[in-house]
């Protein structure tokens, strides 16, 4: 008798069916168990408000942990981003799998980067972060952008650009190759212009903290070096008392000495929506081998950026 499938609770997009197709086939490889994922329509699917007013972080994510908690499913996939920075104690985050591309992306009318867009460029994003380091990005290089606040699948994104309604959009380079669709991508925006969000290009895969067989086989898939970086980033968002309608970008990436990783550098930025101020800062450190030190270099990079005035451009919400 072939053994019971297991649930894998995703939400219905495109993007997500895609991830999470992907970690079904690996849990799949190791636990020999099918996988079917169930589809779950969350609030922020269904709301057409901005992220920023609907309340950010979690509105993708409610409907899924509600699931878990009512063994509806047995384990749900996340854009790791999307996930607030506390952690439930009722569920476990039982793997990390190795990030995707982190960097954010620009697809743009003609073919064009970002430096070859027109001055007063319609420029379209959701992300208060997004436009607070594309608008210092261009007044830093003389230009100016308008930023048009756009929310919707990657196709209704891009369809913007296409029917000419946006000279361009930015998106996540890590959901364009997920799907398939990297190609289409005009300009890779370096990490030195804008920092990601915290966690993107990672997924979370998550469980009922009771599930302790099946937290131990998806942990399979967990990268430490992933879980410590994303952890460090998302240490320094809540320690900025940030959700992820606040316009923060931070990364931690590997610094390597030949084969050897031996630093991990940890990059932060808080800015004003309209470019004018941007509180950026980095510090390196020993690659944190626990959790607890890798909250610790989030929070430490956090009260320096605080000291420098970030605190003044946390309660900024972008209309």
């Amino acid at each position: 008798m072939t053994e019971k499938a297991l649930r894998l609770g995703t939400r219905r997009s495109k993007l997500a069916t895609a991830q999470s197709g992907q970690v079904a086939r690996k849990v799949t490889e190791l636990t020999g168990r099918p996988v079917e994922l169930v589809e779950i329509t969350t609030f922020g699917d269904t709301s057409r408000e901005h992220l920023a007013q609907i309340g950010g972080t979690g509105v993708f994510v409610t409907a899924l942990r509600d699931a878990l908690l009512a063994g509806e499913v047995d384990f749900a996939v996340h854009s790791l981003k999307d996930l607030p920075t506390a952690q439930p104690d009722e569920l476990t985050l039982a793997a990390v799998p190795e990030r995707e591309d982190p960097r954010d992306v620009l697809i743009a009318r003609d073919g064009l980067t970002f430096t070859q867009l027109r001055d007063g460029a319609r420029i379209g994003t959701g992300s208060p972060r997004r436009m607070a380091q594309l608008n210092a990005y261009a007044r830093n290089h003389g230009t100016s952008i308008e930023a048009v606040p756009i929310r919707g699948n990657i196709d209704t994104r891009i369809g913007y650009v296409r029917d000419g309604k946006l000279d361009a959009v930015v998106l996540a380079a890590a959901g364009l190759n997920r799907v398939g669709r990297i190609d289409e991508v005009t300009d890779f925006l370096s990490v030195d212009t804008v920092l990601p969000a915290p966690g993107q290009g990672a997924l979370a895969i998550e469980c009922a903290a009771t599930h302790a067989s099946l937290a131990a086989a998806l942990a399979e898939l967990d990268d430490p070096y992933t879980r410590a970086a994303v952890t460090a980033e998302r240490s320094l968002l809540a320690a900025l008392e940030a959700g992820c309608s606040a316009p923060v970008g931070a990364l931690a990436d590997l610094l390597a000495d030949g084969q050897v990783v031996k630093e991990m550098r940890l990059r932060g930025v808080v800015g004003a929506t309209d470019g004018s101020t941007l509180v950026q800062l980095s510090t390196t450190g020993p690659v944190p081998g626990t959790h607890d030190q890798a909250m610790a270099l989030g929070r430490e990079l956090a009260a320096e950026m605080l000291a420098k005035g970030a605190a003044g451009l946390m309660g900024e919400r972008a209309l």
